[in-house]
């Protein structure tokens, strides 16, 4: 009986290991404005209203090379649309920018200047 019993527990401890190992959720990743990118045509709080962000998730800007950036700040910049760091204002070459969210608020603007007072700026909430 003693042998029925050890391997009762084996399966057991098996199968709650799978369980435990099932239930993992891998981030996923948003190209913001979708098809429409980063820039000017998109409301940025309509397109992140209805998404279910995590911890972890990638955020993937794509805009025009050399006109756009995307940076990660602060609440109070984001609320000002000023970066503190100089070489966040300037536009990037590569037309794209990969940027991960932290868990809560989770603040982006374009700095550029005068990007984000045109609607270059989004926020959010990842659980």
């Amino acid at each position: 009986m003693g042998g029925r019993c050890s391997a009762s527990l084996v399966v057991l401890g098996l199968m709650v290991l799978l369980c435990s190992t099932t239930t993992t959720v891998l981030a996923e990743t948003h190209v913001v404005g979708d098809s429409s990118g980063w820039g000017f045509s998109v409301s940025y709080d309509s397109w992140a209203t209805g998404k279910a962000f995590a911890a972890g998730d990638t955020l993937v800007f794509k805009y025009q090379a050399g006109a756009h950036n995307a940076v990660a700040v602060s609440a109070s910049e984001y609320r000002s649309c000023k970066v503190r760091r100089a070489a966040d204002a300037a536009a990037t070459a590569t037309g794209s920018a990969t940027l991960s969210l932290k868990k809560g608020v989770n603040y982006f603007i374009c700095g550029v200047p005068g990007h984000c007072a045109a609607g270059m700026k989004l926020r959010a909430v990842a659980n």
